[in-house]
């Protein structure tokens, strides 16, 4: 057994050894690993980091001034009168004189209808009163001769109250006759239908030739005053008190009108009525404006948008409206600070107008607040303001 083992033992130990080469080469490995990450950490670690780019933004300046309150509402044109005209006889169309789109005063001559048969009518109604107007004469003749001889004791009482009814009858008659010649005399007028107002005609319903009618619903054309013309709208049932303390006093308050997407101002007017209820279906009060309307911007049945000048808020201060930024915690603005950082500034509003919004609170004069570009903003952050250069670093 001693002799055997002597022999084995050498190849076992040969063995163990090599096991430990391997081992001992792993973790060599293994160390050797370790330290060149670590020494790749501390010298990315001991690299500054990069610097902040600056957000590129757009900013605005708070500024002291007075600010306009409006109510604006959605309003149609209206003119002050609209007028159908139409035949007031019956007969046939001789001449139209107008053009269509014409501007006409009132009075104007509009359309000639056929004016013999009213010629005939009047000639018949004054043969008849002249033939009345004869009897009656005969009748008063008469009745001067009864009177005489009634005086005389010649004739009875009978026969001169019998020729006085016969003199009040005939004056009856030739009062008929009066009637007839002066409603043969209106129909006359009537076939030359004339403008009842001034304004713009439109188009012409009949055509020369066409017989008329009193009766017919159409008419014969449109006529509508541009100059001046009136505008309605609504405001919400809420804000008629402060409508009708503008309007106290004989104060006449501004409104102005503007197309439908509020890019052009059409006209200037001033407010004119205020309509005497609420109504219950929308909550809202109709008001009316009237406009001048010289150059004829405005036009009859438009849809415009109406801003009625209720208040003014003098020296108050005013920030553009895209600044003022809302959250759970309230309202606030990015406040551009001298090192071109931004701070969160709670504000306090108290009206906006178009693009402008006042201010209680929360700001002074001549401070920068940021308009465009707040979606990437956070407090602290390096702005860059639109038309600079690269804002000084933070010291």
């Amino acid at each position: 057994m001693d002799a055997n083992e002597s022999v084995i033992n050498p190849s076992l130990e040969a063995g163990g050894s090599r096991r430990a080469w391997k081992v001992w080469l792993g973790l060599a490995i293994g160390v050797a690993i370790v330290g060149i990450v670590a020494v790749k950490a501390l010298s990315g670690g001991a690299k500054a980091a990069p610097p902040q780019r600056p957000v590129p933004v757009a900013s605005g300046v708070a500024r002291i001034g007075d600010m306009p309150v409006n109510l604006s509402g959605l309003g149609t044109v209206v003119p002050t009168d609209a007028v159908t005209v139409r035949t007031r006889v019956d007969g046939q169309i001789m001449k139209i004189h107008f053009r269509e789109g014409q501007m006409v005063a009132a009075g104007d001559l509009l359309v000639t209808i056929d004016p013999r048969p009213f010629q005939v009518q009047l000639l018949q109604a004054e043969g008849q009163m002249a033939k009345d107007q004869a009897v009656l004469r005969n009748a008063r003749m008469d009745l001067t001769r009864i009177q005489s001889l009634f005086d005389q004791k010649i004739v009875s009482r009978q026969q001169l109250d019998t020729q006085s009814a016969l003199v009040d009858q005939c004056e009856a008659a030739v009062k008929a006759d009066t009637g007839s010649v002066e409603s043969a005399r209106l129909n006359l007028t009537y076939s030359r239908i004339t403008a009842p107002v001034a304004g713009k005609v439109g188009l012409r319903l009949v055509d020369t030739g066409n017989t008329v009618k009193a009766s017919d619903a159409a008419g014969l054309v449109t006529l509508t005053p541009v100059s001046p013309i009136n505008v309605l709208f609504s405001v919400p049932a809420d804000n008629i008190r402060s409508v009708l303390d503008s309007s106290r006093g004989g104060k006449t308050p501004a409104v102005e009108v503007y197309d439908r997407d509020m890019s052009r101002r059409l006209a200037a007017g001033t407010l004119l009525a205020v309509d005497n209820q609420v109504d219950a279906a929308t909550g809202t009060v109709r008001i009316k404006a009237q406009f001048a309307n010289k150059d004829g911007a405005l036009f009859p049945n438009q849809f415009v948008n109406a801003r009625l000048l209720v208040d003014t808020l003098r020296g108050v201060l005013m920030i553009p409206a895209a600044a003022v930024q809302r959250s759970p915690n309230g309202t606030f603005v990015y406040v551009i600070k001298p090192d071109a950082t931004v701070e969160l500034r709670p504000v306090e509003p108290q009206v906006t107008e178009g693009d402008v919004t006042a201010l209680r609170a929360g700001l002074k004069a001549g401070e920068k607040v940021v308009v465009s570009g707040l979606d990437k903003l956070r407090p602290g952050s390096r702005v860059l303001e639109e038309g600079q250069g690269a804002p000084k670093a933070a010291k």
